[in-house]
């Protein structure tokens, strides 16, 4: 099952969302923070939905490549991030598991989280 993720920050903090079979799940207001963090925090988010999901084939797609790449173990995790890393290593994985990168406009949680502050400023 496709799983999209994505994390964003804006004013009032860190939020994230995981669009998982065509069912939004947004979560606001998880404090003080940077992009990048909250990146991590809706990748940890996605693979904590498929777990409770029971899913055996799961492909995770997101939009922010150096997450992924730092996931993958492909680049070297810079230390703010380490704690992430560390969390999302012990995570169990589906027998069948994917993380793969995705054009920004082809991100269904990044979609969802710019659609659920239209009337905003963007930022």
């Amino acid at each position: 099952m496709k799983i999209f993720f994505d994390g964003g920050h804006r004013p009032s903090g860190m939020e994230w969302a995981v669009v998982l079979g065509g069912r939004t799940h947004i979560t606001r207001d998880l404090g003080p923070g940077n992009s990048m963090t909250a990146e991590w925090l809706a990748l940890i988010a996605a693979m904590q939905a498929a777990q409770q999901a029971g899913l055996d084939d799961v492909l995770l797609l997101g939009d922010a490549a150096a997450v992924i790449a730092q996931a993958m173990g492909k680049v070297r995790v810079p230390p703010a991030h380490r704690e992430h890393f560390a969390l999302w290593s012990t995570l169990p994985r589906p027998p069948r598991f994917r993380l793969r990168h995705i054009k920004r406009t082809q991100n269904l949680a990044g979609i969802a989280l710019a659609k659920a502050h239209q009337g905003f400023p963007p930022l």
